[in-house]
Parts: structure tokens; sequence; C-alpha cells
């Protein structure tokens, strides 16, 4: 079901711009013709009564080429004079008209899943969503599956068909990985697998454990993100806990550690807090993480972090916010003294604490400048007011595959140009339309966000973004 085409959708535009009265056109002057059989089931949202959505009727003039992306119905358009909707929709489909983008880029619901805390595609094109019970500060556990789900999009029509459940009795469920035949994921400090076949949208054969972390478990810091360099190496995170006492020892707590192809693991860089989300690029031998620092420490120098993962670094958590900077509430725990911050890490890209970098994913090389080449960053905003809500995209060192130097921290002002500001909305002093939480790119280059909110999972691309 692919919806209306392009010229029936210029002819229903007309339709309501010469007749604003006329059945299926909205006081507002949106034009949705009789979605028929585009009433969808399972994931897409159904009803009776009509989502009131503030973006106009998308002007004809404006409406992307014949076979792009955006042309899909209810895709919010943005143009120079804002956002307009694309008729054909069900009056079901949630507002997205809230959401603010670059000129040139549309936004289309996709489907929900409670606490979507991590989105992954299958080989075959599915989508996948860890769903964990666990919730963590701001996000929104009700409902949620405690386990994977399944969104396929059989018909090409930009929505999922339904919500499938692949697997459950996964309440610590976050990190997934397609690798090696099969799909890698958490249960709780526990990495298991199962063989998986394309298209597969149920478990062929009984799970098996892969490794289980034995470093500290933190309750409150459990999700273990994880990702498959272009080497072929498998790297796990870690969390540690707020209180992690500052001890001259430096034990291993919150880290990343590399898998073996005999089930153990090793120790790669330490000195995190929480290394919510890990991510590698597939044309450089490069992955990076979002650490999430201390908590309050802003006046001490903290700040939240996006690193690569190098063999030997510490990245100085619980004793230091940065290379030769020392958290100035903290003594050595063991024997009294000022850190010794020397041998920390130098960070590179921050951003200010509790804004919360919470997923990220580079880009496929099919945006348009200035967007092509960049690792997106979604950051979940502060708890209670979701300020600093929004995703952000920082260039990648093509000769390197390391990000481009960036911050948040010290000015205040606009970002700088290695760090552009693409997607904003969320905080708007209502609260309601959640926070952005995990994010992916599909193989076709759409941008997937999810929300650990309010459970939407949402899909952005250029107008110029053809189908395939």
């Amino acid at each position: 079901m692919l919806g209306p085409s392009i010229g029936v959708v210029a002819a229903a535009v007309a339709a309501c711009e010469s007749n604003p009265g006329a059945p299926n056109c909205s006081a507002q002057s949106r034009c949705l013709p009789d979605a028929g059989a585009n009433d969808a089931t399972g994931a897409r949202e159904t009803g009776d009564s009509a989502t009131t959505i503030d973006a106009p009727l998308l002007p004809s003039d404006a409406m992307p080429a014949q076979g792009a992306f955006c042309t899909q119905p209810g895709s919010v358009v943005w143009t120079a004079q804002g956002p307009g909707v694309v008729p054909g929709a069900p009056h079901s489909m949630p507002d997205l008209s809230w959401l603010k983008v670059p000129s040139g880029f549309c936004a289309h619901y996709f489907g929900t899943v409670p606490d979507a805390r991590q989105l992954r595609f299958a080989p075959g094109g599915e989508l996948f969503v860890a769903s964990p019970l666990m919730g963590t500060t701001g996000g929104n556990p009700q409902g949620a599956l405690g386990g994977i789900a399944v969104l396929p999009d059989d018909d090409r029509d930009g929505v999922a068909d339904s919500s499938l459940t692949f697997l459950t009795g996964l309440p610590a469920i976050q990190g997934l990985l397609f690798a090696n035949g099969a799909l890698y994921y958490q249960d709780d400090a526990t990495i298991r697998s199962v063989a998986y076949h394309r298209g597969d949208r149920a478990p062929s054969s009984p799970p098996n454990v892969v490794t289980t972390i034995t470093a500290p478990q933190a309750p409150g810091h459990w999700p273990k993100a994880m990702d498959i360099a272009m080497d072929g190496t498998i790297y796990i995170t870690n969390g540690g806990s707020q209180t992690d006492a500052c001890l001259s020892t430096n034990p291993t707590r919150g880290g990343v550690f590399a898998l073996r192809k005999d089930g153990s693991t090793s120790l790669v860089a330490r000195g995190f807090r929480n290394p919510i989300a890990l991510r590698c690029e597939s044309n450089h031998n490069v992955c990076l993480a979002a650490e999430l620092a201390l908590d309050y420490s802003a006046t001490q120098g903290g700040r939240e972090k996006l690193v690569p993962i190098r063999a030997g670094d510490d990245w100085g958590y619980p004793c230091c916010a940065s290379h030769n900077l020392p958290y100035t509430s903290v003594q050595y725990s063991d024997k009294g003294g000022v850190p010794d911050c020397s041998g920390v890490a130098t960070d590179r890209d921050s951003f200010i604490i509790a804004h919360t970098p919470f997923g990220l994913d580079f880009e496929t090389g099919t945006w348009p400048a200035p967007w092509t080449g960049r690792v997106f960053v979604t950051l979940h905003g502060e708890f209670g007011s979701w300020v600093g809500a929004r995703v952000v995209a920082i260039g990648i060192d093509p000769g390197t595959g390391l990000p481009n130097p960036a911050t948040e921290l010290g000015g205040g002002g606009p970002l700088p140009d290695s760090m552009l500001e693409f997607a904003t909305g969320w905080a708007d002093d209502v609260r309601d339309h959640g926070r952005p939480a995990p994010i992916v790119f599909a193989a076709d280059g759409r941008m997937f966000l999810g929300n650990d909110n309010d459970g939407i999972i949402v899909w952005i691309a250029p107008i110029t973004l053809m189908k395939k």
C-alpha cells in the first residue's frame, strides 16, 4: 500500500485550495483524501477521532519529486515558509508539526513501541526495537514489552505494518546487534545470541549465552550497548555508579570491553560513569561511545562526552572531569589528596551536563551538505524540563574517521560549524512530545528516531531522498 501517487496528491491539494469546505478538507485547509486501505493496524495508531495537525496543507508547488520518501501521505515537509503536510494519511496519525528540522526535510510517523530504547535494522530491512521494563530517569516503561519487537514495513508505505514480538522475558534489554549471522542482545549482564536468517520475525532456534560481563554492575546504569568494528571486534559497554568512590588503585567499573572468540572479554577503555550508546563506522575502524558523566558536576568542569574507543584510554571517572582536571569535590578515598588526572584522555567533543547524549549513528552519505557524512547524536535533555533535548550533527574527519572537535561548553551562543543543530521541538515547556533517545540510519538513508517517553518512532529524510 504505497498511498496516493503524486498526481493524486496534487489533485487533492488543488481541490482543497479551490473549495476548502469540501469533504476531507479541514478548517485548516488540510486535504485528507479517503484513507481507505491506508488505515493500518498494529503499530500504526488508529481511531475514529481526527488528530489536529497544526501545519497547513503542503502547496503543490512545494511537493517533493515523484518517488521521494517525503511524498508519503502524512509526511510533514519543512519549507522556507514553515511545515506543510502531504495529504492522504489516516486522521489518527500523530501530529509531527511541532518538530523543527531544516527546510528541505520531512518527518513521518513510523510506529509505536513503549519505552523504545534501542533501534537496529535487520539485514532484511525490518526494524528491531529493544523495549525494557527497567526505566531510567525521564523514560516511561509503562506498557513496555520487556523484550524485542519487530516492526516490518512490507508494503513500503513508510509506516510499520505491525508490531511483532520477537523475544520476551528481557526486563533489562537495551543492546542489540546483528553480526556473524546472529542477533546479539542484552539480557541484564549477559549477552546472548540467536541465529538470524534474513526475514526472521521469530527465533528459529534457542538462544546461546555469548558472554557475561563480570565487572561490577550498577543497578541504575544497566544498559549494555554494543557494536562491531570493521576489524570484526565486538565492543560492549558497562556502566559505573553515581556514587563510585575515587580510588588510587583505579579499579574497573564503568568501561568498554572487547569480546573474544572464546566468549571471554578484555577491558579496552575505562573511566566511564555511563557509556549509554556505542556505534562503529562502516568506512573507518572507529567506534564512538556517548558517556554520561557525573551528575550536577557542571561547576566542577564536568561534561558529557562523545569519545572514541581506543585501547588503554582512561576517561577519568570517578576522579577526573577531563585531562588534568580533577573534580573539585573529589579526593582519593583510600589515601586522600587531589587525584592525578595527567593520564586521563583528552575529550574533544563535549556536551553540557544533563543534556544527556543518549544515542548516535552515522549518516550514510545520501544526505545533502552540510549534513552528509556526520555523526548524529540525540540529546535526551534535562530531567524535569527537557532543556537541551534535540539532535545535533558533528562533522567527521574523512582521513581519520574521528569526529571534529566540537563542544557546547563555554560559549552559550551558536554551535560551531563542526556541531550543527539538526532537530528541536521537544523542549517546549510542555513536555508532551517525549524525548529523543535511540537513533539509527536505515540502509535507504532515512534517519529513524525513537522515544523512550511516549514510544513514538519517526523517520526523517531530505526531500531529495528517493525510494529504491
